[in-house]
């Protein structure tokens, strides 16, 4: 893909910022030559954490002081003004000057922020919060995980399109495969939102996905599945869930390695296997969550990761524009 794509990126949200993001900005620029950035922030302070590595006729900075602090609630964030960092990177993809907007900063009022200014997808009612897990065959995609507490069939059905989209604008050369996230695999389980869709998209024929039923917890990362879909209450209990398991078990690892001198000879001797352990489980590699459902998609770094990670995020940004994401959903929906 020749096409520029432009990137709104809200520099102040976040641990470590602006360096992390510029940082990250940097990095990602090596290998994605194609991308501008429409930096937004505090000018004296990026100006600081840019190096020769990052041409200036890659980027343009907008300057405000203003910004959305981690601690303010999501009404709080937006009461602060259009004058943040936060809404005017937003405000960019509203005004079609940039593709995509990508913040680490406060999830809550970016949420708010976004649903202020961007309009929603025809024909969808909820937007939702989605994320990508490894599994044992690649990724999946995760959708809803906290956007949305009380969800219909309807909404679970527009879950089911745009997460398949996002994952076909994410590996084109895949087929989606759509799970419903339940307490057990037989039909009669579960309360009457979930069996309700269930039904329908059992004998719905012209989805642009394979429906594969009901997925339980303890199935998540066995790769027979790739687009995994909950209300946002189970959703975002599953994350937290998957997120504290692998944390316990790097660090029990971690720990049993380097508690003894066997422990570190053996390390020692598996070190190659064991660094291919730690980048499986290296939250940095699937950092981004995706705002969808909106007419402009809104991506989320985790505010407590590093250059690496945000970098990582920003190539999340770019395989969403070049895979046509909102156009997948308007023609599946």
């Amino acid at each position: 893909m020749n096409d520029i794509i432009k990137i709104a990126v809200d520099a102040m949200g976040g641990d470590g910022s602006p360096k992390k993001v510029i940082d990250g900005i940097t990095h990602h620029y090596q290998k994605n030559k194609n991308t501008f950035y429409q930096i937004f922030g505090d000018k004296n302070k990026i100006l600081t954490h840019i190096n020769k590595k990052l041409p200036h006729t890659v980027y343009n900075i907008v300057h405000t002081l203003d910004l959305v602090k981690g601690t303010d609630s999501p009404l709080e964030g937006a009461k602060r003004g259009k004058n943040t960092s936060m809404w005017l990177a937003i405000n960019s993809v509203k005004e079609k000057k940039s593709d995509i907007v990508i913040s680490a900063g406060n999830t809550g009022a970016l949420l708010v922020i976004s649903k202020l200014n961007l309009k929603m997808i025809e024909n969808i009612d909820k937007p939702a919060l989605s994320a990508l897990w490894p599994n044992k065959k690649g990724m999946s995609v995760v959708l809803d995980l906290g956007a949305n507490i009380e969800c219909n069939p309807k909404n679970l059905i527009d879950f089911s399109i745009m997460g398949s989209s996002l994952f076909k604008a994410l590996y084109p050369e895949d087929k989606a495969k759509v799970a419903l996230l339940n307490i057990g695999s037989e039909e009669i389980k579960g309360n009457e939102t979930i069996k309700e869709t269930y039904q329908q998209l059992n004998k719905e024929k012209n989805i642009d996905f394979e429906f594969k039923g009901y997925i339980e917890g303890n199935q998540l990362m066995n790769g027979d599945v790739n687009v995994i879909v909950a209300d946002g209450f189970t959703g975002n209990v599953a994350l937290k869930t998957a997120e504290g398991t692998a944390n316990f078990i790097t660090s029990e690892l971690k720990k049993t390695i380097t508690g003894n001198l066997i422990g570190k000879i053996s390390s020692l001797l598996n070190i190659r296997n064991l660094k291919k352990f730690k980048a499986r489980l290296d939250p940095r590699l699937y950092n981004g969550a995706i705002f969808i459902g909106l007419d402009s998609p809104v991506i989320k770094s985790h505010g407590g990761t590093d250059y690496i990670g945000f970098s990582n995020s920003l190539s999340v940004c770019t395989r969403i524009v070049s895979g046509n994401l909102i156009k997948k959903i308007r023609d599946n929906i």
